[in-house]
């Protein structure tokens, strides 16, 4: 009762979606299948019904995990805890994942202190959160005549922001712009080993 009970929630999963789930007990189609242990090891070749007996038996569903075989291929296993399982280390392995996110900066050649200060603690906050960052000199009528002035800014602003970013791609020009991408440093946690304290020496004083 157990399995057919399984086997209706997981054929209607299959229905919604037929590509990404297998067919789970009665919902094989095959009259023979090979039939692997929960522990990978090889039961043989089995009819059909026989399969779902000892699947029954054991309290578990029997999963086609290689329709394409001859005979197909169905495991032995908990079906509904592999699923749950599987769900658990999908959403661990997303919240892994580093989003890359790249914000822009505008800046012109001849900034100003106070405005490169502003532009400086904003790149600070967006490599702080692990953004990098695209920096955009525009040049305007003759400063396209004295690209230097470019290359010193973002120079300066790399050499400024060094301890929480490092040059992904080296200045250049494009247009009348010259571009550079700054990346956050990531910081190598300390091992428990370097943040143990030190222990203190024995006392060798006998008197």
């Amino acid at each position: 009762m157990g399995s057919r009970l399984r086997a209706c929630s997981f054929h209607e999963t299959t229905r919604r979606n037929p590509i990404a789930e297998p067919r789970v007990n009665g919902y094989i189609r095959a009259p023979e299948v090979r039939v692997i242990a929960p522990d990978g090891t090889q039961i043989g070749v089995k009819k059909l019904s026989e399969a779902l007996w000892l699947a029954e038996q054991l309290g578990l569903d029997l999963v086609e995990v290689a329709p394409d075989a001859k005979p197909p291929v169905c495991r032995l296993m908990d079906y509904g805890k592999y699923k749950y399982e599987q769900s658990v280390r999908d959403r661990e392995a997303r919240k892994k994942q580093t989003r890359t996110v790249i914000k822009e900066l505008r800046m012109r050649p001849r900034i100003d202190q106070h405005d490169f200060d502003l532009q400086v603690r904003k790149v600070r906050d967006f490599l702080s959160q692990g953004d990098k960052v695209k920096v955009t000199v525009r040049f305007r009528g003759r400063e396209q005549e004295r690209p230097e002035y470019g290359r010193r800014l973002l120079d300066r602003l790399a050499e400024t922001v060094e301890e929480v970013g490092v040059i992904e791609q080296a200045p250049s020009m494009e247009g009348r712009s010259m571009t550079m991408v700054l990346a956050p440093i990531r910081r190598r946690k300390a091992s428990r080993d370097e943040q143990r304290p030190e222990s203190s020496p024995p006392n060798d004083d006998t008197t």
